[in-house]
């Protein structure tokens, strides 16, 4: 039963204990499970009797997790996958068809503009995209075969922030699912079915698990829809693994107290930015020169842990930044314990033209910073002394 508080729920909701009268959920490292007798198996494969049958399809440990951010997202159900682009690919492979549209949020990850404008068009499903400065322009890209709308909000590696609710009145305006991916925010501050989502996407790899350990995704929405997602799943393979979904449920019991402190850290290094020389511009969606502050503050409880910041002096800039850092991490992850900072130009979006990473709004001297749980002196001790050098 639901305590209505997200830290106590996130702690608290678990599988019943077995015989043993564990107080942590066990790992349940099995690849199949057995059967009394013909009729219960029987009964099992025809779905008549809700039951684990094989880790593919679930597990106890999966669907722990799932349940887990199915509440916090306050979705119907859910589905985990191995990875978050398994998440991305299997959700929209379930729920087009030949033929269909997506209408999409310019500024999405690197992997999922590959899907797009690569993968997809093979089985002529075509992609419309919208600037996010521009959300006027979304429904004149609408065709009759536009099934679905899409965005990442806050945005890979910009950090722009996208209207959730208006997104919400134009997909059921035009009756599309829509589509959010939720990764850069997590459910602790975000939760975008409020605001009209059909289905929402993680990268369970970043700050759900938050301590760059293990790979994940999930999807949870629409109880139909998901029912789609993991029929197209189950037979296709992407599953989370059972030893992976105990690792991210367990995290997920820290997310609130975590992710607090990533944005506590975030909002002061990014204050700190704000007004260094070498630092042309400073993305935050807590700081009041963002954009889209004022949407940001309407449907995020906190600014997350990610900043985007222009390095004067272009491309060589941004790389002789990255060379001079010393304690932080140079990684293409984010959502780690440890700061993390990135290049996006020449590494995470390197596979896009230049004319396709500056409509992004990808600049060369772009840098990506994940802020972690480091004492926030020492943050900024590194970030500034590279910023000199």
């Amino acid at each position: 039963m639901s305590s209505k508080h997200f830290e106590t729920d996130a702690i608290r909701n678990q599988l019943e204990r077995s015989q043993f009268q564990e107080h942590s959920t066990p790992l349940y490292l099995t690849s199949s499970f057995v059967f009394d007798d013909a009729e219960e198996m029987r009964a099992a494969f025809t779905e008549e009797n809700q039951r684990n049958i094989y880790s593919r399809f679930s597990n106890p440990n999966t669907t722990e997790f799932i349940e887990k951010v199915v509440q916090m997202e306050g979705a119907e159900d859910g589905y985990a996958f191995a990875t978050g682009m398994a998440a991305v690919f299997s959700t929209f492979a379930a729920l087009l068809n030949s033929g269909d549209h997506i209408v999409s949020a310019r500024s999405v990850f690197g992997s999922t503009h590959t899907l797009f404008t690569k993968y997809f068009p093979k089985w002529n499903i075509e992609t419309s995209y919208f600037d996010i400065n521009k959300p006027e322009e979304i429904e004149s890209l609408i065709q009759p075969s536009t099934k679905i709308l899409y965005a990442e909000s806050p945005t890979n590696p910009g950090v722009d922030i996208i209207d959730l609710e208006l997104l919400g009145e134009i997909a059921k305006k035009h009756n599309l699912l829509l589509i959010i991916d939720n990764c850069f925010a997590t459910p602790y501050i975000q939760q975008p079915i409020k605001f009209g989502a059909d289905l929402v996407i993680h990268s369970a790899t970043k700050l759900m698990d938050g301590q760059g350990r293990v790979l994940g995704g999930v999807v949870v929405g629409k109880s139909d829809l998901v029912r789609e997602i993991y029929l197209f799943s189950r037979n296709t393979g992407p599953a989370l693994s059972p030893f992976n979904a105990w690792v991210l449920s367990k995290s997920l019991e820290t997310l609130a107290v975590r992710v607090e402190k990533h944005c506590e850290n975030a909002l002061k290094l990014a204050k700190f930015l704000e007004n260094h020389a070498k630092v042309s511009k400073v993305k935050y969606p807590f700081l009041k020169s963002h954009p889209q502050f004022e949407i940001a503050k309407k449907q995020m409880k906190l600014g997350g842990n990610i900043i985007a910041i222009e390095v004067k002096g272009g491309l060589e800039a941004g790389k002789n930044f990255l060379d001079a850092i010393k304690m932080c991490s140079l990684s293409a992850n984010l959502g780690d314990t440890r700061t993390i900072v990135t290049h996006p130009a020449s590494t995470t979006h390197s596979k896009l033209s230049m004319k396709e990473q500056l409509a992004a709004g990808i600049t060369p001297g772009l840098v990506r910073i994940s802020v972690g749980l480091e004492h926030i002196s020492d943050i900024i001790e590194d970030i500034k002394q590279a910023l000199i050098n």
